[in-house]
């Protein structure tokens, strides 16, 4: 009753309250003109649904990523929905662009959502900052049941408390200090405009749940933290408190999250029990370290997913890259050359997922990625097509000074792609210099090693054995006869045959360069070198 009379007091102030405040307090103080946001209460009979729920303040790296598809891959194992949800609560930290890069990011790496702020659901809207009704709403329950209350700390008295807390060698905490306030006192301060921000009562019990990853975790939550706030002084709910009201709202039934938010999670049962709602079940994912130990960030450029993209790091590559830290998925997978999202949905196993944090093994990336060009290239015709079609785009880019005289016909590509799927980390790997002649036709050659009519007879000779296999090892045996029938000194050869080829000094060998080639490109460039003559 005494809760109410506040809250009461607390209404009637508002208007005094938004005069000094910023127009966002007011939307939280005030009736919302947002539309209306969904109510109803969740059911625990309905199908798995689970959220990914990152904050705008950074470009998504591999961690994120990682989070978003072991929430997708459960959801999907399950038969369930993956949530898109955005959390930007943190104002002053928000990135520009970065809402929208995180929802083109994930649909770059194949998981859609099916509820988000783009393809909205029944439980929107998706995003925190347009949820202000309900957050107003259940906040003014809290403060009737008693379980919130007022706090008008300064930041001044905070910080001191912070350093007498390091001075004794003590874990920094709030102390509740306004928990105690009489009600009179606290008409007085909300009648006399004083700053607040709303805290949340923690039970002294000790709290304990079932991770779905580490078991068994217990915590005496009260004896280590001061009461958390709820909302804060400029009317933004906290990340604490809007993820516990979104996750009930939006019908969340699993939550798979970073181990960093595991000592948190006592916190938001106590929220959820407070409002009397069933809490969702908890799996908390270990770490993904960096090979040296340290721990990602959003920050870190090299492991930004546009890192990746600029690499030719193609996106199935990329997620099967992160599958091969930290478990997650039984044994049948081992023998899965290039697996696809559909293998990965089968055979995900939560309980397989190992409960210590893994380090990134970057040599794991280059093999993912080649053997995701090979499974394109064999296994799906459209994705094939759209291989010769990057590496012309990529060499047209690379090459754009020698544009006429590009060797770029579909066939010579695909026989390209085929030759170098062992060889290669990633489609750039082909424009790079020493390859360059895979694309460019040699300019008019001045060597005078060979006689055109040579090269002509080695050109027809290399038609005619068509019995021998056009390998490095077989070429260069039937090199080393033609020029001792032939009576011409074996380098000189090699020499006349380099500048017919590419017209580059450096590279791979001859007999090498003609097995990319190719027999046919091999004779069509050897009769084009010996018209120049």
């Amino acid at each position: 009753m005494i809760q109410t009379k506040i809250m009461n007091i607390f209404l009637k102030t508002s208007n005094i309250l938004c005069k000094n405040q910023p127009h966002y307090v007011t939307r939280f103080l005030l009736p919302s003109l947002a539309r209306p946001v969904c109510t109803s209460a969740p059911d625990p009979s309905d199908k798995v649904r689970v959220r990914f729920a990152p904050s705008p303040t950074g470009f998504m790296h591999l961690g994120g990523l990682r989070t978003a598809l072991f929430n997708y891959l459960f959801a999907k194992s399950h038969g369930g929905k993956f949530i898109l949800r955005i959390e930007d609560t943190d104002q002053e930290r928000l990135v520009e662009g970065a809402m929208e890069r995180i929802y083109q990011d994930l649909k770059w790496a194949g998981i859609v959502p099916d509820e988000s702020p783009w393809n909205e659901g029944p439980y929107g809207p998706y995003v925190q900052s347009l949820r202000y009704d309900i957050y107003k709403q259940e906040v003014k329950k809290l403060m009737e049941d008693g379980r919130a209350y007022y706090c008008f700390c300064s930041e001044r008295r905070l910080d001191l408390l912070r350093k007498e807390a390091v001075r004794l060698r003590q874990v920094p905490k709030y102390d509740n200090k306004c928990r105690h306030l009489t009600p009179g006192q606290i008409a007085e301060r909300l009648a006399k405009n004083d700053k607040f921000c709303i805290r949340f009562k923690l039970d002294s019990k000790a709290d304990e749940f079932q991770d779905m990853i580490y078991g068994k975790i217990v915590y005496f939550l009260a004896q280590n933290e001061g009461d958390p706030v709820i909302i804060k002084s400029d009317g933004f709910p906290t990340y604490h408190f809007a993820n516990v009201v979104d996750d009930h709202y939006m019908k969340i039934t699993h939550v798979l999250r970073g181990v960093e938010w595991q000592i948190s999670t006592p916190k938001h049962i106590q929220m959820f029990h407070a409002f009397g709602w069933r809490p969702p079940n908890y799996a908390h994912l270990p770490l993904v370290m960096n090979p040296n130990g340290s721990k990602l960030s959003k920050r870190q450029g090299d492991v930004q997913l546009d890192h990746y993209r600029k690499m030719g790091i193609f996106p199935q590559a990329l997620l099967n890259f992160i599958t091969q830290s930290g478990g997650g998925f039984d044994r049948d997978m081992i023998d899965i050359v290039g697996p696809q999202m559909t293998d990965l949905v089968q055979h995900f196993d939560i309980k397989k997922i190992n409960a210590h944090s893994s380090r990134l093994n970057t040599d794991l990336l280059k093999q993912c990625n080649r053997e995701e060009i090979a499974y394109q290239l064999k296994h799906t015709p459209e994705k094939a097509e759209a291989l010769v079609k990057e590496v012309i785009r990529l060499v047209q880019t690379e090459f754009s000074d020698h544009i006429k005289s590009l060797d770029l016909d579909e066939k010579h590509v695909r026989d390209v792609l085929e030759w170098s799927i062992t060889r290669i980390d990633s489609l750039q790997d082909l424009v790079k210099g020493k390859l360059s002649f895979l694309w460019v036709l040699p300019r008019r050659s001045k060597d005078t090693s060979v006689d055109s009519g040579t090269l002509e007879v080695l050109a027809k000779n290399l038609a005619s054995e068509d019995d021998i296999e056009f390998t490095k090892a077989e070429i260069s045996g039937f090199l080393k006869a033609f020029a001792e029938r032939n009576r011409i000194a074996f380098d000189l050869l090699m020499k006349s045959l380099r500048n017919c080829l590419s017209g580059l000094k450096e590279g791979p060998g001859v007999a090498e360069m003609m097995e990319i080639l190719g027999r046919d490109k091999t004779i069509e460039r050897i009769l084009l070198a010996a018209k120049r003559k």
